[in-house]
């Protein structure tokens, strides 16, 4: 055990769930000292998720204190909501935090959970990434028979077509990308998602780009016009650390690069959530944007910064969407060998339920699962043991065998 003297003053800049946890994760490990939250946002920390997979069903944010039992206004001596944190100088011991209102922090110890941004280069479309950016969303979506026009067929693109279609609206929805999911998964596994969209009554264009956003819609690359009443960019965020430029090292993405328990490379500076980058002795290098990430990996930042035993132990990485009807998981890494557990009977097998397992060599390193909630109970099980199983790869392309029971010793 390391038994370092803990920060007297730890400042959290982010009041989402990565800040909040992170403040838990300390009060829970037994730290007495002061906590500041600085908050960009002028409401508590609410769970993201909820925003576009129940953008009609849920019109209040998911509020975090409700749904973990924690608060904030508990866990911190001062909060500071609507507050932008605008400039970092770290010291030896001590660093200094300038706010946009000219106030200024001084703490021993910085977690930096400062979150991401929506990328949005159409002036004129609507972004989704904050509660107000919802309510706004869902009030002009809320006269029937408007049409949506999303941009980008990732994470939230295709989440919010699902749930404005379901309520009626028309939905269309502009990739460039020859696939859907072109920045999150394979091309392989993007493409399986393509009929999800005719099924939810939604019109999909991919190999389609977009130039400029009008007041009645868009005018794509080749010069031709699709009409529509409300426009939602959704091609993806950044991390929202520019004005950190200079005080901690940034990767190219922009996020806070982090050793596996979130310290950065300058003392006393830790990153948690969207906006770092961590090292994982499994999976590699893991970036935000993991929701598990923000719920889990405060736990281990706090047993850090405090001189605790670190667990051995942590969940893989995990991601998951409910989209046009269907679930997908996402655990590990995406990126390797696949073999595709098809349970669905043909012609309709490429819609699912399917499993696409992800390995290198015979380990198995990540998992893309469809609808099938057996195979996401067995993948978490499998890839959060703190060690990457071995398969028998043939037993594992067949869906008749369980995937536990595919595992080698």
């Amino acid at each position: 055990m390391n038994t370092s003297t803990p920060p007297a003053h730890v400042v959290v800049v982010g009041a989402g769930l990565a800040g909040l946890r992170t403040c838990a994760a300390l009060r829970e490990r037994g730290y007495q000292g002061r906590i500041s939250v600085v908050g960009a946002e002028d409401v508590g920390p609410y769970d993201r998720p909820p925003l576009s997979k129940e953008l009609f069903s849920r019109p209040e944010p998911a509020w975090l204190h409700e749904e973990l039992g924690q608060d904030l206004h508990d866990l911190a001596q001062e909060v500071y909501l609507g507050e932008h944190a605008v400039e970092l100088r770290p010291g030896g011991r001590r660093h200094r935090l300038s706010l946009a209102s000219g106030a200024e922090l001084n703490a021993d110890a910085v977690v930096l959970a400062c979150g991401s941004l929506p990328l949005n280069p159409w002036p004129g479309a609507s972004a989704l990434h904050t509660a107000a950016d919802a309510v706004g969303l869902r009030a002009r979506l809320a006269a029937t028979g408007q049409h949506l026009l999303i941009i980008g067929a990732g994470w939230i693109g295709a989440e919010v077509a699902g749930v404005a279609a379901a309520a009626g609206g028309r939905v269309t929805v502009v990739e460039a990308a020859a696939q859907p999911l072109s920045r999150q998964l394979p091309a392989e596994l993007g493409e399986r998602t393509r009929p999800w969209y005719a099924e939810a009554g939604v019109e999909l264009r991919t190999g389609t780009s977009v130039a400029t956003v009008r007041s009645d819609g868009v005018e794509l690359g080749d010069g031709e016009r699709i009409g529509a009443d409300v426009v939602l960019a959704a091609v993806g965020v950044v991390p929202a650390t520019g004005w950190l430029a200079g005080a901690v090292p940034l990767g190219a993405r922009g996020h806070v690069l982090t050793d596996a328990n979130g310290r950065t490379k300058v003392p006393g500076v830790w990153a948690v959530g969207d906006c770092a980058w961590r090292e994982d002795p499994l999976f590699g290098q893991v970036p935000g944007g993991h929701w598990s990430a923000a719920l889990h990996d405060p736990d281990r930042l706090g047993a850090a910064m405090l001189g605790l035993d670190v667990p051995e132990q942590r969940p893989a990485p995990f991601i998951y969407s409910t989209q046009l009807g269907h679930h997908l998981s996402v655990f590990g890494r995406v990126h390797g060998d696949l073999i595709i557990r098809e349970y669905g009977e043909r012609p309709m097998a490429q819609t699912g339920p399917w499993t696409a397992l992800v390995t290198e060599g015979p380990k198995l390193v990540g998992a893309v699962i469809a609808d099938m909630p057996r195979d996401v109970s067995a993948a978490r099980r499998l890839l959060g043991t703190g060690t990457l199983p071995d398969l028998d790869l043939a037993a594992a392309e067949d869906p008749a065998v369980r995937l536990r029971a595919a595992v080698l010793g």
